[in-house]
């Protein structure tokens, strides 16, 4: 790595060597304005540290033990970070004593840590200059120009290290990494080469020079490399799979079989070598095994979770999939199986069994989620989803609820509360909910349309009319094609017998869009008929009747029978809307009487 050892360690205070001074000052620029206070002491200062550079006297033994108690002093305001006062006690000791290579060496880091890297290359190159034999000289030096990404001054540093102090080969590996952060792919192999023949094989230049060839496409190098490590290595498994890997990402199917299969001999349980075949497999269209492989790989507590929950994501991104659902199922019931203790693997197996369609499935995996982790607001939201969809309305208010204690600022648990306690016919609760959630949704205006029709809902059966109005009014400002807006306020203005021709409006606009539905058909119809336009509603209801066996439409359908005097016809509607279950609280006495009560 670049950075290696250059601001870790720090030589000592070292002995006077012979003068030379760095370039620190430099000539400031002719400027027709008059210089400020801060710039003329500034430029006095560097005057002084010019001064001091090219002093030829001996050092006394005074300002030698004065320059070391700043060097000292300036060393710790480094490690406190105070660069500013580190700078200050440094520069006096360079000032007293500026030949001395370790003071140059720690004002260029202080420098380079501050951010002023101009000053910080000066330093570093006296220090080198005064010392040149001190590799930590150098290897300043490098990183200041690599931070400036002067990176072919970075490499000459090295180089002349390399050269000029002995035992510094090690540096070969720095080297050609910046050989390769540059993309100088043929330099960096050459001095790994370099390095190889000073130090033996070494795993590590062995894996870099295979990426190298890689980035070459010259895989058979990477592929001789790779053999290299596994000769070398024969105990590590990891250089076997490297190269399975290798032979699989280049299509060499056969190979990379043959390679995995000798990393199961030397660890039967590896799940990245039964990752490996599962993928070649599926990738020479042999499901059946790749299937195996993928199961036995689960089946590892080795495979860790994540990588496994990365694995079931890219299966349900394929779903629904009559050829993958069950594999899918099977993955996450393992995946739930080896880690009972983790939140997530109970997670990805709900979300799978919500895209294959098993929701109370679904239901029990998030729940269980939540006993482990129940800090996840989106597990809880399914959770209320599904007990919306399944019509489950106690588990429903059960679950809202205890989301609500946690998450007491997410308008869909309001929502859903709301839709709760109005399937449980308590309708003032259920507008507290929903009112108090509709403030939350204020910068959701889909949702707050949500909110606004279940409120025209929740308003008409408290008989709050004017409320109700308003609250569908609003949605339907939204949406104006809101379905469950325009069926039920039509609907229930039909009961009331206000604004019919309203209702006909909304009604009939619904119907136009969706001809088939026995729902709309049916509300179309009632409207009609109590606009006395029966043979209209007949029509409607006929319709309606061709999907559907619901006794409120089939009780409708008497009802407009007997308007067009066919009473023998409506009572059989009656007696079959009875029947059916589910008729109006009236249906009796039509039947008894054979006459119409509305």
């Amino acid at each position: 790595m670049l950075l290696l050892g250059l601001l870790v360690a720090s030589p000592g205070y070292a002995q006077q060597a012979k003068p030379a001074a760095p370039a620190t000052a430099t000539a400031p620029e002719k400027k027709p304005r008059k210089l400020t206070r801060k710039e003329r002491k500034e430029l006095a200062r560097r005057a002084a540290l010019d001064a001091a550079a090219q002093q030829k006297r001996p050092l006394s033994e005074k300002d030698r033990e004065i320059s070391e108690a700043y060097f000292v002093d300036g060393v710790r305001f480094v490690l406190l970070e105070d660069y500013n006062k580190a700078l200050e006690r440094l520069l006096k000791a360079y000032a007293l004593n500026p030949t001395n290579a370790a003071v140059n060496y720690k004002i260029a880091e202080t420098n380079l840590l501050s951010g002023n890297l101009q000053d910080a290359t000066n330093f570093a190159q006296a220090a080198v200059k005064l010392d040149p034999q001190n590799a930590y000289y150098y290897l300043l030096l490098a990183q200041i120009y690599a931070s400036q990404k002067q990176f072919d001054q970075a490499i000459g540093v090295y180089n002349t290290l390399i050269k000029q102090v002995p035992n510094s080969g090690y540096y070969l590996f720095n080297l050609a990494d910046l050989y390769i952060a540059q993309g100088k792919l043929n330099e960096a192999l050459a001095t790994f080469d370099q390095a190889e023949k000073q130090f033996g094989p070494l795993d590590e230049v062995s894996f870099k020079k295979q990426q190298i060839y890689l980035k070459q496409n010259n895989l058979d190098k990477a592929l001789q490399e790779g053999e290299t490590l596994i000769t070398a290595n024969p105990n590590e498994v990891r250089y076997v799979l490297a190269q399975a890997q290798m032979y699989a990402a280049n299509n060499r199917f056969p190979d990379a079989i043959r390679v995995a299969q000798q990393a199961l001999k030397q660890d039967p349980d590896n799940p990245r070598a039964r990752m490996i075949l599962a993928d070649v497999y599926r990738q020479q269209n042999n499901a059946p095994e790749s299937e195996k492989q993928i199961k036995l790989a689960f089946e590892s507590p080795a495979l860790d979770i994540d990588d496994k929950v990365r694995i079931l994501v890219d299966y349900i991104k394929q779903l629904p999939n009559p050829a993958l659902n069950q594999t899918a199922q099977d993955l996450a019931a393992i995946t739930t199986r080896v880690h009972p203790r983790e939140a997530k693997a109970f997670s990805i197996a709900g979300d799978i069994q919500t895209v294959t369609g098993n929701r109370p499935a679904a239901r029990a995996n998030y729940l269980k989620a939540i006993e482990l982790d129940n800090s996840r607001y989106q597990i809880w939201q399914q959770v209320v989803l599904i007990d919306a969809e399944l019509n489950q309305v106690d588990s429903l208010l059960t679950h809202t609820e205890q989301a609500l204690e946690l998450f007491p600022n997410q308008a869909p648990l309001w929502f859903y509360n709301g839709v709760g306690h109005q399937l449980k016919k308590q309708p003032t609760k259920a507008i507290k909910s929903l009112e108090y959630g509709r403030k939350l949704a204020t910068d959701n205006p889909e949702l707050l349309a949500q909110f606004d029709t279940q409120l025209g809902d929740t308003y008409h059966e408290l008989k709050e009319y004017a409320k109700s109005d308003a609250a569908y009014e609003a949605a339907l400002t939204f949406d104006a094609n809101n379905a469950q807006a325009l069926n039920n306020y039509s609907y229930y203005l039909s009961l009331r017998g206000e604004k019919l021709d309203k209702a006909k409006e909304m009604a009939g606009k619904l119907v136009k869009q969706n001809p088939d539905n026995d729902t709309y058909l049916d509300t179309y119809g009632w409207v009609l008929y109590r606009l006395k336009d029966y043979s209209g509603a007949r029509q409607q209801f006929e319709k309606a009747l061709k999907t559907t066996t619901d006794a409120t439409v089939i009780e409708h359908y008497g009802d407009v029978l007997f308007k067009l005097g066919e009473a023998d016809k409506a009572l059989a509607e009656w007696q079959k809307a009875k029947k059916t279950g589910g008729a109006s609280p009236l249906i009796d006495r039509k039947i008894k009487d054979k006459k119409l009560y509305e």
